[in-house]
């Protein structure tokens, strides 16, 4: 601190502090490190790194640590201002405390020979000797002006530079110790000798200037200068030899440079993953120490070329197993995917604009050029296409496909997408990534299947499969002060595993667990403390239901020492992802994820081999009703691992996804063989109704997935399945039947027959199925990866000359919105009217887009004027700027907006067709069929239609219902006399035979289909008969799932339409068939 407060550059002296300091400190940190010692400093520290310094610098100094959080930290600062003790206010956010505000000013007066500072309605004698720091952990935070007004923010953000030298130190510090011994020597003798120069210097000044007359006459002085002389001249000696030998360890160093810039790398891997997941936090520290445990197992070789390959290899493996623990399984291949083209851009393999085409599909618009072949050649793909012949490696590609659709069509229709073969002259000038790009473009359902054989030739088979679960592992990697934490997902629970390693350790008696809940903070706090003492284990179950708790929990194992903790502690913690779980916590402790098994086989073989089942006093526990027990039991765990399963297909499985998991499955089969064993009959509606309604169906807040339980449930329990041998849960095959023998090894052995991987159907979906489940995990994937460095790639690449495209973007954006509509004027021409609510309706339709226009205008304008420098750059602009790079909808617009997934370009089509649609109505009247997607609220418009019919015919509006009939044209001449004609809805897991009115199977690769005019007709209810139509529920979106808005309707669910239909309702309801207003494209 004090070799700091000069008015001039950094002393040596400082440079040699800093060094003692972080022996590994560049230049960048030593003059951060300089300029927290002027003012108060907030030092922007994700990594810690400035926190350990001021931890280290004043620790001798009785520094006293706080945080907003703590209930005294007023008190401990007014304490410290007195006593001029240093202070250290950690974990600050985007803005301050007001009671800080006087002392951040630094408001001091003074009266005599004293100094005040008055903090609220306290006067306190201010010490000059007091200090305050300030840091964040916040990556990219954004302060307020006032903020930097008061303090000096200084960014201790690591840098890619930095930490590859901080890296290369301890790399040279671990291969040549001598080496970096003697070049830590040469930094303090080289600052010693400065220091000597310096004196030497301002003796001959000092000499020079006292020296009266004649200088030659002066032999003092003359002695002085010539001894001067000579010890400059042996120090400039010295100074000379010892940058020789630096040269000489420089360069040694030097050669090691290529393992510590790779390594570097890989670290910023890992810092963006909480964008994924909150719980996917990594320490620099942590990350340091994996790094020194690779440098000193990995392979030795006296070629340092080998030598470098074998670091290489072996770190990187390290920090893919050790990350890949505490991953969930759906996130594993996409860190691998990460580490694999991280190092390609690193190493200039992959080109950075290509490599964000690939996230994005390329930022548009408007594609003005005719699409050739609409047959097979979807608009987002086409789109693509046009896009991707920008890009200087697919110059002229446009062309091409143009030229030889035919030959891309069999390319799309290969049933070997990963194997099949470019058409000429791509099947030759492309690289395997480039390979990548195309069939993202045309088949992105295969894309993840592509990414796994990219990887595994990029890097090898070892990084697309990742090391299995090992609890013991991870108890090795931890110590006292170290928590093990295990993330949950839906279905799991570690607590049998860990019970199980307690005992096997030797623990079984000294391990204590709690649930957290409300009220239970303080009993865990006095087990951790008790456990601490006598060296137990404890666990804290749960974590994510005690937020409220959890700084107090930080705040005790902030507070463990090797001091006050036995050495066989342990802290257990398990938790559901949670933004709220302390980051600290997160960063240091050995994280674990435990998923349960996925897939049908695996899951049925779960059930068989846990708790109850595997009991044979379980399983045999119904004597004289052993074949009808074991068929409805293994039913049941069928429709266990099938309803888990159905969530992997998204919206058409469930419409959310629930956490079915082990507990409602062991109640229902304890409650089957209640049953089963105490009524003569087996009571199946009790059995339906407690396993449908209760114990899965408590789960379910959705009314049309308990309808597809239900339904999926019947399958299941019926007299059938005791009774019929031949009986099968799917028409997928026989396989999918019963064993004809009711032995818990015969049970076990037919589960390991089945497919390891079934087909959509055995679970009543489609084979079409399959391909929307692959589609959303594609999108998943490109979207996390874009979460993870896609904007940070952007900002370098596109965004080299983002301004500009940005600017042009936003000129087009603005070129294209028209002006808000004239709501006085459209009054005028339809006022309101009792007999015609349509009328109120196209007002408030208006009214609602007005708002959305003007959003619109005003951030698009804003957005301008600060790209040209005229205003700030908010963090909200900031925002808007990232998602129109990276072709997304900014959030500020969908505030406003009607629901929509479309990326920006369909967006913005859309859009300005549903503002079409209300001018064409504004102009020429009434619309003959209403574009029913185009509505913002779709619920208004329905019930104006259904109160014009009830005003006509003078009926309360409560005793009608809507009847549909769907006519097989798609567009009409006239209005219907009653109700309303619409058009524009999409068929979703199934296809609208025209030729017969009825529903039938989809076409293979045809996910969708387009609906002609519907009738919907107000009628009475006591007249309308749904009879054998399936009631088909509307949605706005594909997402299926919306919230309870203020007028007590749903933002997504619009409204059941019946529809004619030869199959039972229950086979479309096992489909998941849905109409959608809008698609995602």
């Amino acid at each position: 601190m004090w070799l700091c407060g000069q008015s001039d550059a950094p002393s040596s002296l400082c440079i040699l502090f800093m060094h003692f300091v972080n022996p590994t400190c560049n230049e960048n940190g030593i003059n951060n490190y300089c300029l927290v010692c002027y003012r108060y400093s907030l030092l922007v520290d994700p990594q810690g790194q400035a926190n350990r310094w001021i931890r280290t610098m004043e620790k001798i100094h009785d520094l006293h640590i706080i945080k907003f959080s703590d209930r005294n930290y007023m008190k401990v600062i007014e304490s410290a201002i007195e006593l001029g003790k240093p202070v250290l206010l950690e974990n600050v956010g985007e803005e301050f405390e007001a009671p800080l505000e006087p002392l951040l000013k630094k408001q001091i007066y003074h009266q005599g020979d004293k100094s005040y500072i008055s903090l609220g309605e306290t006067v306190l004698e201010y010490s000059d000797q007091f200090r305050f720091y300030l840091t964040s952990k916040l990556r990219n935070p954004h302060f307020l002006p006032e903020i930097f007004n008061i303090v000096t923010v200084v960014n201790f953000a690591l840098t890619l530079e930095g930490l590859e030298d901080q890296l290369l130190g301890i790399v040279v510090a671990k291969e040549r110790p001598d080496l970096e011994d003697k070049r830590q020597t040469l930094i303090v003798q080289s600052a010693a000798n400065k220091k000597a120069l310096k004196e030497v210097e301002d003796s001959i000044l000092v000499t020079l200037s006292q020296t009266k007359g004649n200088i030659l006459e002066d032999e003092s002085a003359i002695e002085v200068l010539d001894s001067s002389k000579i010890l400059a001249q042996d120090i400039t000696r010295k100074e000379s030899s010892a940058k020789e030998t630096a040269v000489k360890i420089e360069a040694f160093r030097h050669s090691y440079r290529p393992i510590a810039h790779h390594s570097s790398v890989l670290y910023y891997c890992i810092t963006d993953l909480p964008n994924v997941d909150p719980m996917y936090q990594y320490s620099l520290g942590w990350f340091i120490h994996l790094y020194i445990i690779s440098i000193e197992g990995s392979n030795k070789s006296k070629q340092v070329e080998r030598r470098l390959d074998f670091l290489r290899d072996a770190f990187t493996y390290n920090l893919y197993s050790n990350v890949c623990r505490s991953l969930f399984e759906k996130h594993k291949l996409l860190f691998s995917f990460i580490l694999c083209t991280n190092i390609m851009i690193s190493a200039g393999k992959l080109d950075k604009d290509e490599f964000m085409f690939f996230l994005t599909g390329g930022v548009h618009l408007q594609n003005d050029i005719p699409n050739p072949d609409p047959s097979w050649v979807a608009e987002k793909t086409w789109d693509e296409i046009c896009h991707l012949d920008s890009l200087p490696s697919f110059s002229g590609f446009l062309d091409n496909f143009i030229s030889s659709v035919n030959l891309w069509q069999q390319y799309y229709d290969s049933p070997d997408i990963e194997n099949a073969v470019l058409p000429h002259p791509w099947n030759k000038c492309l690289s395997a990534f480039q390979e990548l790009i195309i069939v993202r473009v045309f088949r992105p359902d295969k894309l993840i299947m592509c990414i796994t054989k990219f990887i595994e030739k990029e890097m090898g088979p070892k990084f697309v499969n990742p090391p299995a679960f090992d609890i013991t592992k991870s108890y090795d990697d931890s110590n006292c002060l170290c928590p093990l934490i295990f993330i949950l997902s839906p279905g799991a629970d570690p607590m049998a595993a860990l019970m199980i390693f307690a005992k096997k350790m030797g623990y079984s008696g000294n391990f204590q667990y709690i649930s957290l809940g409300q009220g239970q903070g303080p009993i865990a706090q006095a087990l951790i403390e008790q456990a601490q003492r006598e060296g137990q284990w404890v666990c804290l179950q749960n974590c994510h239901l005690a937020v409220s708790w959890l700084p107090t929990l930080e705040n005790i194992w902030e507070n463990m020492d090797t001091i006050n903790t036995n050495i066989n502690f342990r802290l257990w913690l398990t938790s559901y992802p949670s933004d709220k779980f302390p980051s600290s916590i997160l960063q240091f402790g050995v994280k674990m994820t435990n998923e349960p098994p996925t897939g049908l086989k695996q899951n049925l073989l779960r059930s068989y081999l846990s708790d109850p089942v595997q009991e044979p006093e379980f399983f045999y526990g119904c004597q004289g009703k052993e074949r009808t027990f074991t068929r409805l039991l293994y039913a049941l765990c069928f429709f266990h691992a099938a309803v888990q399963e159905r969530r992997k297909f998204g919206s058409v499985g469930w419409n959310i996804p629930y956490g079915f998991n082990e507990s409602d499955f062991h109640i229902s089969v304890k409650q089957l063989q209640m049953f089963v064993n105490e009524q003569q009959y087996v009571p199946f509606e009790a059995i339906t109704y407690l396993v449908g309604e209760c114990n899965y169906g408590g789960r379910v807040t959705d009314d049309w997935d308990r309808r597809a339980l239900n339904t999926i449930l019947a399958d299941f329990i019926n007299e059938e399945v005791i009774t019929d041998d031949s009986y099968a849960f799917s028409t997928a095959g026989k396989q999918y039947g019963l064993p004809t023998q009711y032995e818990y090894r015969h049970y076990v052995q037919y589960i390991k027959e089945l497919p390891t991987v079934p087909t959509p159907e055995v679970f009543g979906l489609h084979m079409n199925a399959g391909i929307t489940r692959d589609l959303q995990y594609t999108k998943q994937f490109l979207d996390s990866v874009l979460f993870v460095h896609g904007e940070g790639i952007a900002s370098q690449g596109e965004a080299r000359k983002s301004e500009a495209s940005l600017r042009e973007m936003i000129e087009d954006i603005l070129c294209r919105l028209p002006v808000t509509f004239d709501i006085e004027m459209v009054m005028e021409k339809f006022p309101v009217s009792y007999a015609e609510s349509m009328n109120t309706v196209l007002v408030q339709e208006m009214e609602r887009f007005n708002e959305l226009l003007n959003t619109m205008h005003s951030d698009m304008k804003t957005l301008l004027k600060a790209i040209k420098g005229l205003v700030i750059m908010s963090p909200a602009l900031e925002a808007i700027s990232s998602s129109l790079v990276v072709g997304k909808v900014p959030t500020s617009w969908s505030k406003v907006s009607y629901p929509s997934l479309k990326p920006l370009a369909s967006y913005m089509t859309d859009f300005l067709e549903r503002i079409k649609f209300l001018e064409v109505w504004a102009i020429q009247g009434k619309p003959h069929c209403f574009w029913l997607s185009g509505f913002f609220f779709t619920q208004a418009f329905l019930t104006g239609a259904m109160q014009n019919y009830a005003r006509k015919y003078t009926i309360p509006i409560d005793h009608l219902k809507f009847n549909f009939k769907i006519l097989s044209v798609d567009s009409v001449e006239c209005s219907p006399e009653d109700g309303v004609y619409v058009n524009g809805l999409f068929l979703d897991g199934a296809q609208w035979d025209r030729n017969v009115s009825c529903l039938c199977e989809s076409l293979p690769k045809v996910l969708w289909d387009v609906m002609p005019v519907i009738w919907i007709i107000p009628t009475d209810k006591s007249l309308l008969k749904v009879g054998s139509r399936y009631v088909c529920p509307l949605y706005k979106t594909s997402e299926r799932h919306g919230i309870l808005s203020t007028t007590g309707h749903s933002t997504n669910y619009v409204l059941p339409i019946l529809m004619n239909t030869r199959e039972l309702p229950s086979h479309w309801i096992k489909r998941g068939v849905a109409l959608l207003c809008q698609l995602d494209d």
